[in-house]
C-alpha cells in the first residue's frame, strides 16, 4: 500500500492558513465504532431544531434540482423533517441496500483513515452539528453534511461501488496521483452534476447540503464541462468559494465504469 503520511490535502492547505482549526483532519487512534456500536448522543431540542432547520430548507431548495437517486435515498434511509438520525439506523438502511455500513469519528479524518474506511465500504460520518451562529455556512463539514449530503447515493449500486472503488484506488495512489484523486472526489462526490430532462440536476454532497450552492451550480454563470476523468484530474479548485467550473456526468453507471477505467490505465486499481 502507498504511504500517504506526506499528503497534504485541501482542507489541511486551507486550515494551515489560519481558517478554521476544525478543518485540520485527525488520525484516528483505534477502529471507530460502526453500526450498533454508535451511541446516540444526546442532543438537545436545540440541536434538533437546528437540523429541522437544515432540513425543511434544503428539501425545498432541491425541489426539480436534486437528482432522482438522491431524493430517492433520502425515502429509503427513513430522514425525519425534526429529528436528527441516529447513524446505527441509517447504517442498517446502507447495508440493507448496497452492502455499506456507517462508522462514527470526531470529525475530519486523516486521508489514510478516510480511504481505508471507504475501501471497507465503510461511511465515516461526525455526529456534531452545526451552531446557530453556523447555520447558513459552516466551514468544517457536520452531520448534516455527512448525512443529508453523502448518504442518500450511498443507497445508489454504481455510486456505491465507485465509491469502495475510489477508497481502493486512493490506498495505492502515490506522488501526483493522490493530487488526482482528491480532485476527482471534489467534482464528483463533492460538487458532481449529471445529465437530467432539465438539463442538470445535482448529486454531489457540497452542493446539496449547501444554501448558496443548490442554485449557482444550476446557474448560467458556471462553466459545466462534460465527465472526462483526464479533464477532471488536471483541474484545480479552492475550498471555500462557490465553484467556477464543474462537470457533469450522463449517468452513475458512466460514473463508476469511467473512474474504474482510469485507475486501471494508472495502475491503481
Amino acid at each position: 500500500m502507498a504511504e500517504l503520511k506526506e499528503f497534504i490535502g485541501a482542507y489541511e492547505k486551507a486550515a494551515e492558513s489560519g481558517i478554521d482549526p476544525r478543518c485540520i483532519p485527525q488520525k484516528l487512534e483505534s477502529p471507530p465504532p460502526v453500526d450498533d456500536e454508535i451511541i446516540y448522543p444526546d442532543y438537545s431540542d436545540d440541536d434538533n431544531d437546528t437540523w429541522a432547520q437544515l432540513y425543511a430548507r434544503q428539501m425545498n431548495l432541491l425541489e426539480g434540482k436534486a437528482c432522482d437517486d438522491y431524493m430517492h435515498g433520502t425515502r429509503l434511509l427513513g430522514f425525519e423533517p425534526e429529528r436528527i438520525p441516529a447513524l446505527r439506523e441509517l447504517s442498517a438502511h446502507l447495508k440493507k441496500e448496497t452492502g455499506w455500513r456507517v462508522a462514527r469519528v470526531p470529525g475530519l479524518i486523516q486521508a489514510v483513515d478516510f480511504f481505508r474506511l471507504l475501501r471497507d465500504r465503510i461511511f465515516p460520518s461526525t455526529d456534531y452539528i452545526r451552531g446557530k451562529h453556523e447555520i447558513n455556512y459552516t466551514p468544517a463539514p457536520d452531520l448534516f453534511h455527512d448525512i443529508f449530503g453523502h448518504m442518500p447515493l450511498l443507497t445508489n449500486p454504481n455510486f456505491a461501488n465507485f465509491y469502495q472503488k475510489f477508497g481502493e484506488a486512493a490506498l495505492n495512489a502515490a506522488g501526483e496521483q493522490q493530487i488526482f484523486l482528491e480532485r476527482f472526489h471534489w467534482f464528483t462526490a463533492e460538487f458532481g452534476l449529471i445529465k437530467a430532462e432539465n438539463n442538470r440536476n445535482i448529486y454531489g454532497a457540497g452542493i446539496l447540503s449547501s444554501l448558496h450552492e443548490v442554485d449557482h451550480s444550476l446557474g448560467e454563470e458556471v462553466v459545466i464541462k462534460p465527465f472526462n476523468a483526464e479533464s477532471i484530474i488536471h483541474q484545480e479548485y479552492e475550498v471555500w468559494h462557490l465553484q467556477p467550473v464543474l462537470f457533469m456526468i450522463d449517468s452513475f453507471e458512466q460514473l463508476e465504469k469511467g473512474f474504474e477505467e482510469w485507475t486501471k490505465r494508472e495502475g491503481i486499481l
